[in-house]
């Protein structure tokens, strides 16, 4: 039996790095077991094709908040390109258009729309602003409220009302709960914008822009470009991580790696540390888990030691993955039509208009993907040449829709769904599929397998209103805290969910910290 320690972290994702630093910052003997070879989950580099090395699963630092960044001293401005990232919308005509934080352009953009979408950024941003109470602390109960829901409520309150305005909070309260569809329809008229817009209100959900709720979605987007943290880091999201492990270890956390938890423990309702798959046991006073809600709940600590009814509502989680992730090692850079090979260091999307988008989604409702796929598309190597061999490139491609549970299987399919993102990117940049040297498909089963990630969703669960703030994951464990005592919450699972912004790493360890349970 090892030495006990006061707080073991279930796995080392970016949040579970957060979660650790913060803890042991303030004193506590933190320790992490990651099942993987490496820290960082999917904010990390791997190599494949033999030279190549490119990001895991994230491939874009978006959102990484600025207070997390200044309390654990992470310093990533070395990591940045010199230009902002931008967002350029593909479209077969070669008239694209790029997105701005404040200015779209391109020939086919009316002044009219330049105009109506700084206006809309700029309303929407505020809108997302406004919801930093709620985002940056643990989500209020509704009832039986503690003195802090209330404080936190009221922050809430006061941000809405007065730091939006009568006017924007009344507009705010008409749009929050409906589809980007309809909204982008009342603001913009050329379709490319609105199809381009739509993208990040979907992206990463089993939602299309009809879906009711997508505006939530956006504004969480939005919220975390806010952080102004958006860019493609040199040396892939690998060195993000190691960033936040070299923070870790500074603090105080010991690491180990190529460790899998079999089992959370638990004893007279309180968990008392984990077991390993080797047979280990590892004792602890908190066992904080970075792992989705129902690999911890189900798996790990096991439907025995629960509420029959709370299992119910965590084994409904909403969370089976609707994307697919690709890398392509390359032996020349892409020609894409209309584009100059500096522009080909941004961020490039396949999402010519909202009906595309809307179809590419009817696909995955019926279990069947995308014949029509939606894309993000990076080159790194344009920024990073040092990632490929010389005179070589690695495209990394995120592609919607790809449903876990796909009809009749992966196995038959895996080879089918790479070639339709290869002809649709062969329509951008004929030259493409001719300088594929070698490519690495995951599907929402391999991402589920490779990251252990139950579903394969890249945020832990969808980000629908009724999976999202004090109802996330399910109602019961949804300020970071579960029914078993000592047993907490850190990962994409919780409030305010997922991507790299490391608010659930923050949110948890404020909230284990002010809990009593370490003592």
């Amino acid at each position: 039996m090892t030495k006990p320690v006061s707080v073991v972290l279930v796995g080392g994702g970016h949040n579970g790095l957060i979660c650790a630093t913060y803890l042991a910052k303030s004193g506590y003997d933190v320790q992490i077991l990651e099942a993987r070879e490496s820290v960082g989950g999917g904010a990390s580099s791997i190599k494949f094709g033999g030279d190549y090395t490119v990001s895991g699963l994230a491939h874009i630092l978006y959102g990484l908040n600025t207070k997390v960044c200044k309390d654990l001293g992470l310093d990533i401005s070395a990591l940045k390109s010199s230009e902002p990232l931008n967002t350029i919308s593909l479209q077969l005509d070669g008239n694209h258009i790029t997105l701005g934080l404040e200015a779209v352009l391109g020939e086919m953009i009316s002044s009219k729309d330049q105009q109506a979408y700084r206006t809309f950024k700029r309303e929407f941003r505020g809108y997302a602003e406004a919801l930093e109470p709620l985002m940056m602390n643990t989500p209020p109960r509704l009832k039986d409220m503690d003195r802090k829901d209330k404080f936190t409520l009221a922050k809430l309150g006061w941000s809405l009302r007065f730091g939006l305005g009568a006017k924007s909070m009344r507009e705010f309260l008409r749009v929050g709960g409906i589809n980007i569809y309809d909204v982008l329809n009342e603001v913009f008229d050329n379709s490319a914008l609105k199809g381009a817009v739509s993208f990040d209100a979907v992206l990463g959900q089993h939602m299309g822009p009809r879906t009711p709720n997508t505006v939530l979605t956006y504004l969480q987007r939005l919220w975390g470009e806010c952080q102004d943290t958006q860019m493609i880091p040199k040396g892939g999201m690998g060195k993000i991580s190691e960033i936040l492990e070299k923070a870790a270890i500074d603090a105080g956390v010991k690491i180990r790696t190529g460790v899998k938890v079999k089992k959370i423990c638990v004893a007279h309702g309180h968990s008392d540390g984990v077991v390993l798959e080797s047979g280990e046991h590892v004792e602890a006073s908190i066992v904080v888990s970075n792992a989705d809600a129902k690999t911890t709940l189900l798996d790990l600590v096991g439907a025995p030691q629960l509420d029959a009814m709370f299992c119910n509502r965590v084994n409904s989680i909403r969370q089976n993955g609707d994307v697919a992730k690709l890398h392509f090692a390359l032996n020349d850079l892409p020609n894409f039509k209309g584009l100059s090979p500096q522009e080909l260091q941004h961020r490039l999307i396949v999402a010519p208009d909202m009906r595309y988008v809307e179809h590419a989604f009817n696909h995955s409702k019926y279990g069947e993907f995308s014949q029509h796929p939606v894309l993000e598309i990076i080159i790194p190597t344009i920024g990073d040449s040092a990632s490929a061999p010389e005179g070589h490139h690695i495209m990394s491609v995120s592609a919607s829709f790809a449903p876990y549970d796909l009809k009749g299987g992966w196995s038959d399919s895996r080879r089918a769904f790479l070639n339709r993102v290869i002809e649709t990117i062969d329509q951008y940049a004929p030259n493409f599929s001719s300088s594929i040297v070698t490519s690495d498909l995951l599907t929402p089963l391999d991402i589920e397998e490779q990251y252990n990630i139950a579903g394969g969703h890249w945020h832990h669960g969808e980000l629908s209103i009724d999976q999202s703030f004090m109802m996330r994951p399910v109602h019961g464990s949804a300020q970071y805290q579960t029914p078993i005592k000592g047993l907490y919450l850190c990962g994409a699972a919780t409030h305010p969910g997922g991507g790299i912004t490391g608010m659930p790493g923050h949110n948890a360890a404020q909230r284990i910290l002010s809990s009593g349970d370490l003592g």
